[in-house]
């Protein structure tokens, strides 16, 4: 995004705006495609936020309007972007005219709150770098976008857009192409749409929503694409006082839902049915998945009090996850569980010993301490046992989730050792900034 103008995500859009907005409403099936119908879905979407969301459709339209383009450039770029579903040619009217009636329909919008407004000049992204960028990104699909779409030099016309008129409008452009066209998007070109949408200040809905994107199968082992906590750890922490689902088996339902747009769908149940099974390791006793659980809640959801066993609970975790898989992802294939490293070598026996060290500063201290309180002592007992004979990785990140919850303070040279364990098992960067960063005594 250039300084003149606030990235879309930060006014608050969540999903496509705009002019390639309109032309997702007008491409639906069962669009009505008379222009009278037409401009009522501009109007429809001028009037959204209140009115906020005029300043985009009459901006988009300004910009193609004042680039000079000509009017085989405009017509064919709307044609795709719509799927040929509104023709303003096949009306009486130039493409040219036909922005020129949407950008009144914005202008009017926006008079109605302030009547004496005038447009402001167009504001167009010439950012070479960004042309660059988008370019690429058309030129990596044209084959598949002309084999999509029978309209001739299509591919020529969005270049036109993103160097004539303007890159970020070029960019929403292309993407209504793919959309409309329903053409395949491999997993990498889309993570790079993704980073690129980024930059342009958009959502990641308005690059995400309606692609035909080509995941790869759903994997517990890749961590690409996860934002922070993941699997055990993050479903417990999302049970955390106030949560707010009708039933704990809805909650988990949500949680296995958090995928987020860069990974593929199921990845988040796949990692959390995981964590599950691992848990369920029969050497694991009932006594220490209860502990563990409301440690890492906080007592959010004391299972105990509802007469239920950590064995019981941590069985319907796994049905959820398995109901999940089988309708997002019924090829996944759960991995073959890793044998876990001796505790006193590689990186499950620095998980202990991080354990360890944290030990005597948790023995001081209680997991929900007014009500039915556990012991610091306990917990950490029962975090040596997940190191040790089920899983260092999620016994690092249960810690670092105890270490939250009990608020033990680090110190730079603990905070540094756990950096490299995070980096060592792959977890994001916001994984520990976002956990236990604050709890760092730094001089």
């Amino acid at each position: 995004m250039t300084q003149k103008r606030p990235a879309y995500y930060e006014l608050g859009y969540g999903e496509d705006f705009g002019l390639t907005a309109l032309t997702e409403l007008l491409s639906r099936p069962g669009s009505a495609t008379g222009p009278a119908a037409a401009l009522g879905l501009a109007q429809e979407l001028a009037d959204r936020s209140e009115g906020e969301e005029a300043f985009e459709l009459e901006e988009d339209a300004r910009r193609l309007l004042a680039s000079g383009l000509p009017e085989r450039v405009l017509h064919t770029v709307w044609l795709a972007a719509t799927a040929n579903a509104f023709d303003p040619t096949g009306h009486g009217m130039t493409c040219r005219a036909w922005l020129e009636r949407i950008s009144e329909v914005a202008t009017a919008r926006l008079r109605q709150d302030k009547a004496s407004r005038t447009p402001p000049p167009v504001r167009p992204v010439r950012d070479p770098r960004l042309c660059r960028a988008v370019v690429a990104e058309l030129r990596v699909t044209a084959a598949a976008l002309v084999g999509a779409s029978p309209l001739p030099k299509l591919v020529d016309c969005l270049e036109h857009v993103v160097t004539g008129a303007d890159a970020d409008l070029g960019m929403r452009l292309l993407l209504r192409a793919l959309k409309a066209h329903s053409v395949p998007v491999p997993y990498g070109q889309y993570r790079r749409l993704l980073a690129l949408g980024w930059q342009f200040g958009l959502p990641p809905g308005a690059v995400h929503d309606g692609l035909a994107i080509t995941w790869p199968p759903a994997s517990a082992a890749s961590r690409q694409g996860i934002d922070g906590d993941f699997g055990f750890s993050r479903l417990a922490r999302q049970f955390t006082a106030g949560w707010h689902y009708r039933t704990p088996r809805e909650a988990v339902a949500a949680a296995v839902k958090g995928d987020g747009y860069e990974r593929p769908p199921g990845s988040e149940a796949a990692v959390l049915l995981e964590d599950t099974w691992r848990l369920l390791d029969p050497g694991l006793s009932d006594d220490v998945i209860t502990v563990l659980w409301l440690a890492a809640t906080d007592r959010g959801y004391s299972i105990d009090r509802f007469g239920i066993s950590g064995r019981e609970w941590l069985e319907q975790i796994a049905e959820v996850c398995e109901e999940h898989l089988t309708e997002v992802a019924p090829a996944y294939v759960p991995a073959a569980p890793a044998a876990s490293p001796p505790p006193a070598t590689g990186a499950g026996g620095e998980v202990l010993r991080e354990i360890r060290a944290m030990s005597p500063l948790a023995a001081s201290t209680t997991v929900s301490p007014a009500f039915h309180p556990v012991e610091g002592t306990t917990v950490m007992e029962a975090l040596e046992q997940i190191a040790t004979r089920i899983d260092p990785d999620l016994g690092f990140r249960l810690l670092v989730r105890t270490v939250e919850v009990l608020q033990l303070p680090l110190t730079e040279e603990q905070y540094t050792r756990y950096e490299a364990l995070a980096g060592r098992y792959h977890y994001s960067e916001d994984h520990l900034l976002f956990s236990v960063d604050h709890l760092v005594q730094r001089t």
